[in-house]
């Protein structure tokens, strides 16, 4: 295993290891500035930040996003977006198959894996092309779920959509959430580039 994915071991389970419910918090605000400005957290429709759970220390930012009424339409949901330190987009540089080849890995899902345990986790799908890796996954702690890896504005970038127990997300809607959520990102975020 190369150093560039040792360096991606740890990093992406700094950034990825943490999971936690919505709380009371929520903030209806498209978009949410983050990183002292340098960065936006993009909310797809129906969705707001859980200001209370959420993070951002200046270098690194994970936001965590509840539908914004319990009552709404909107497919309850967790989301989870967490953003790495300037430059940290360079372990995308492994491109899509490889990095694909390493999550699919013993080392690749113990780093997925909510408990460390790669046991644990099984990849049910890894695609993607140079900039964007796309996971579905099963985690035995949380079930079923989708996570999305990028680069943006030179850092990593980790998207993850989680249904509960209770009201699990669907395969389809879980992909089609991550997707409304990765397209808002990219959105928010393409100004001055």
């Amino acid at each position: 295993m190369s150093l560039r994915f040792s360096r991606l071991t740890a990093l992406l389970f700094c950034l990825l290891a943490a999971a936690c419910e919505p709380g009371s918090g929520l903030s209806p605000r498209p978009d949410l500035s983050v990183l002292g400005g340098t960065m936006q957290i993009g909310l797809p429709s129906g969705y707001c930040i859980d200001k209370g759970a959420s993070r951002d220390n200046g270098r690194t930012a994970v936001a965590f996003l509840g539908r914004c009424a319990a009552n709404a339409k909107t497919q309850p949901a967790l989301i989870s977006i967490a953003i790495g330190e300037p430059g940290s987009a360079g372990v995308m540089t492994a491109g899509g198959p490889e990095l694909a080849a390493f999550f699919t890995s013993p080392r690749g899902r113990k780093t997925l894996s909510r408990n460390g345990r790669a046991k644990d986790l099984r990849v049910i799908s890894a695609s993607g092309g140079d900039n964007l890796l796309r996971l579905h996954l099963f985690d035995a702690p949380i079930g079923e779920y989708w996570r999305a890896i990028t680069a943006i504005r030179g850092r990593l970038v980790t998207i993850s959509t989680i249904g509960s127990r209770e009201q699990p997300l669907a395969p389809v809607e879980g992909r089609k959430l991550l997707d409304a959520a990765l397209s808002r990102m990219q959105a928010a975020n393409r100004q001055n580039q």
